[in-house]
């Protein structure tokens, strides 16, 4: 009896040994992760720290980047709705990317797989956009008539020559504001004018009062254009043009000696802005300078 008495405690003194022992050995190991770190450890610290750094710079550059991509939406939307009397075809928009958030317990499998995720996301959004412009492009090519007049009427045309564009401007012959429904465009007299789309010469009109000698050409699906103010005039009624065939010439305005050409767009009968089909003849940084110009003059010259 004292014999198994003795073993017990014996027994008991080993367990209580080896549980000292391993509860000292976790709370060092403890205390010198805590302390110390490896090499792979500082390396994944260091780079989340530079991550840390580069998320906020990041995420001011998303912001930056919507607020841009809305105002080309609207802006979008403001020239579709110009050119083909529509909406934007709408994509959906699905879920948006998702920034990973920054986190020390993130490793660096996290970032790739988050980034993988995003550019997943991104590429279904583009894919959604080229899906709109076949849309658009289907529109356009629905009648071999139905593209709009995109070329401008004038060869080597700058921003420079953009007069008032359609609105109330001051008139120089009444001094006060009437509504002016087309472009100025400034040129010297005798300067080629070319049809800016094909089409059909719906009418030729000579007179020495208002807009002068003027040419109307229809170009289906609703659209026609009118040249004003010419001087020579070659087109003759009833006559198919091509895009970019001579009609006339610049000429001068009844009232006033300042050469230049009034130049209308409408659809089905309402007057357009001419500046918004002239994107596609022009670079951007023109079209910018253009659109501004007939935006900003108040007066026009006829």
């Amino acid at each position: 009896m004292k014999k198994n008495g003795r073993i017990h405690r014996i027994l008991m003194w080993i367990f209580r040994y080896l549980a000292l022992s391993v509860s000292v050995a976790v709370l060092l190991y403890i205390l010198f992760s805590l302390v110390f770190s490896t090499e792979e450890e500082r390396r994944l610290q260091k780079e989340n720290r530079l991550y840390g750094q580069r998320y906020q710079e990041i995420v001011r550059k998303t912001g930056l980047i919507s607020d841009v991509i809305e105002g080309l939406k609207e802006k979008d939307n403001d020239i579709y709705q110009g050119l083909f009397k529509a909406d934007v075809p709408s994509a959906e928009d699905g879920a948006r990317p998702q920034l990973v958030a920054i986190s020390d317990t993130l490793t660096e499998r996290d970032y790739v797989k988050g980034t993988a995720s995003a550019s997943a996301l991104l590429m279904e959004k583009a894919r959604s956009v080229d899906a709109a412009f076949e849309e658009v492009f289907a529109l356009a090519a629905r009648s071999r008539d139905s593209i709009p007049p995109l070329s401008l009427p004038l060869k080597d045309y700058s921003f420079v020559q953009t007069g008032a564009s359609v609105g109330l401007k001051y008139n120089p012959v009444y001094k006060l504001p009437v509504q002016h429904d087309g472009l100025d465009l400034v040129a010297p007299q005798g300067e080629s004018v070319y049809a800016a789309a094909k089409g059909t010469v719906s009418s030729v009109k000579m007179s020495r009062k208002g807009l002068g000698n003027t040419v109307e050409i229809d170009h289906g699906n609703g659209y026609t254009t009118r040249y004003c103010l010419l001087g020579e005039v070659t087109a003759v009624p009833g006559t198919r043009v091509k895009q970019g065939q001579r009609i006339g010439t610049v000429g001068t305005s009844p009232s006033l000696p300042s050469p230049h050409l009034h130049f209308e767009v409408r659809r089905h009968g309402e007057v357009c802005d001419p500046v918004n089909y002239f994107f596609a003849s022009v670079s951007p940084e023109e079209y910018a300078r253009m659109m501004f110009l007939a935006a900003r003059t108040e007066q026009s010259m006829d």
